[in-house]
């Protein structure tokens, strides 16, 4: 009898594609991961699992090596973690027959600018927005919307490309930027010019069209968006808990959604929960979700990509919190310690560090600017904060900063 396998297109560096080789697993399945360059994933060596490479950018070439691993392999399913592949992914689900998104759905979800239209033609909140193709476009719409603006990538995620401009020389600095060849593009340039919505923000986290949990986060300084931390479950009403509830379901029918996970990203406003944006996969960081609720949103994925029976029913109900560790400059790490003794602590779930010593840290103001993460949970809100405060106070790190311009070598 032929081994069942899962093919993964590509994976992710930051946690979930180890996450999803290891559920697979789990549910007796054999990990293949199809990679453009499979050595960017540590973990695959790491865990001694299957990867093959092939141009993830050709349709064809996924399908012809999907075809010859049909004749050693039992494929059961084929999904990813990365949503730049995921309308991709869809495409091979339809091809072999088997239960996947739908990829239109995901390609339009993936268009902020057409995203928006979608949402605003169906009555969901959204902020005032336009698309720009050039700086004159850029300060037209930041002068109609008006300042402050954010401005973002049409295509994108993970705060790629995406700033708070507060006033006009902000404004077009961050123009020159995404327009003058620093940004990379995965699409023909194209720039969102998005009302600056203020508020409370919060993510629901949804499986086919039920909706799992809220979860609330915060942000370093900006102008950026970059995640500080996140408590599931967020502390809400019960009124405002069915609010929000009720505004993401209705973007899963707005968008053609509802196969598989997707978040939806709101803040909390005076008129109530205004979306900011729909993404088609699930978040970075499942694991809160587990440590509260007992639910392990990965392997679920999973069931649901090979045709088995899923369930999303609470274990437990617990508070999980969690917390970035963000430098304050850029420089040289010289150490970073306390990670040991921080895990060591009873209801810490999780410490892990990106950074090593003697790397040289350049912000990039994105998810990727984080040295590290702590994820704690416990029965309840003040224990959970507190026994996070008491791991993240442990962990120490130096850095030498760049010298000046100007200053003398």
């Amino acid at each position: 009898m032929a081994t069942r396998a899962l093919i993964l297109v590509e994976g992710n560096t930051y946690g979930t594609g180890l996450l999803y080789v290891q559920a697979a697993q789990r549910l007796g399945l054999h990990p293949i991961t199809l990679s453009a360059d499979p050595s960017q994933y540590d973990y695959l060596a790491a865990e001694n699992t299957e990867a093959i490479r092939v141009d993830t950018g050709n349709l064809d070439a996924l399908v012809r090596e999907c075809c010859r691993l049909r004749a050693a392999y039992d494929i059961a399913g084929i999904t990813c973690a990365r949503e730049a592949f995921y309308a991709t992914v869809g495409k091979l689900c339809r091809h072999f027959d088997l239960p996947g998104p739908n990829p239109a759905s995901i390609e339009r979800c993936c268009d902020k600018f057409i995203q928006r239209q979608l949402l605003q033609e169906a009555g969901v909140p959204v902020p005032a927005y336009s698309v720009a193709a050039n700086a004159l476009e850029v300060e037209s719409s930041a002068a109609e919307i008006g300042l402050p603006v954010v401005l973002k990538p049409a295509v994108g995620n993970g705060s790629y490309g995406v700033r708070l401009c507060r006033d006009v020389d902000e404004l077009a600095e961050h123009t020159t930027y995404l327009l003058g060849g620093k940004h990379i593009w995965r699409s023909s340039p194209r720039i969102l010019v998005e009302q600056f919505v203020q508020g409370p923000y919060y993510c629901a986290h949804m499986m086919g069209k039920d909706v799992i949990g809220i979860e609330s986060g915060d942000f370093g300084p900006p102008p950026h968006f970059v995640f500080a931390g996140t408590i599931f479950p967020a502390t809400l009403t019960d009124e405002e808990e069915k609010r929000i509830a009720d505004v993401s379901l209705s973007c899963l029918e707005a968008l053609g959604l509802g196969w598989g996970p997707t978040n939806a990203e709101l803040r909390w406003t005076k008129r109530g929960p205004v979306v900011i944006e729909v993404n088609p996969r699930l978040t970075g960081g499942p694991q809160p979700i587990q440590l509260a609720y007992g639910i392990d949103l990965i392997a679920e994925h999973i069931k649901l990509v090979i045709g088995d029976e899923w369930n999303l029913r609470r274990r437990r109900s617990h508070v999980a919190a969690s917390r970035s560790l963000l430098p304050d400059r850029d420089g040289v790490l010289d150490w970073i310690d306390g990670d040991r003794r921080a895990a060591a602590l009873q209801g810490v779930a999780e410490v892990k560090l990106y950074a090593q010593p003697k790397t040289t840290i350049v912000r990039k103001n994105d998810y990727r600017d984080s040295l590290g993460y702590v994820i704690a949970a416990s029965p309840n809100l003040a224990q959970t904060e507190a026994i996070l405060q008491r791991a993240v106070d442990l962990i120490e790190w130096a850095m030498t900063p760049f010298p000046s311009l100007g200053e003398k070598e």
